[in-house]
């Protein structure tokens, strides 16, 4: 399985970003650009991602993104899960968007 480093994907000018955590997560902090698909919604939103191009799968810390970078790999998708997750995006000092 590919997998990015969080600085590595920030320096990725317009990388297409699928967050797979759920919405409450998600709405606490998120990378501002990235598009909601929990996990459990994944097989069925498939019609919505991209099919040209990279995917980069982002959870919380990495298991649940590497679940589902695994399981568009098996579909013919080309993409890397993101290593730590958000927690260790925030903890490269990368901006996000938190909850008031």
């Amino acid at each position: 399985m590919n997998s990015i480093e969080p600085a590595e994907l920030a320096a990725i000018e317009g990388a297409v970003i699928i967050d797979v955590r759920q919405p409450e997560e998600y709405d606490a902090a998120h990378v501002e650009g990235v598009t909601l698909v929990p996990l459990g919604e994944l097989v069925e939103r498939m019609g919505e991602l991209p099919t040209d191009g990279t995917l980069y799968l982002m959870c919380r810390s990495g298991a649940r993104s590497a679940q589902a970078t695994a399981y568009l790999e098996q579909q013919g998708y080309d993409a890397v899960n993101v290593d730590g997750g958000i927690i260790s995006w925030h903890e490269a000092g990368l901006p996000i968007v938190q909850a008031d």
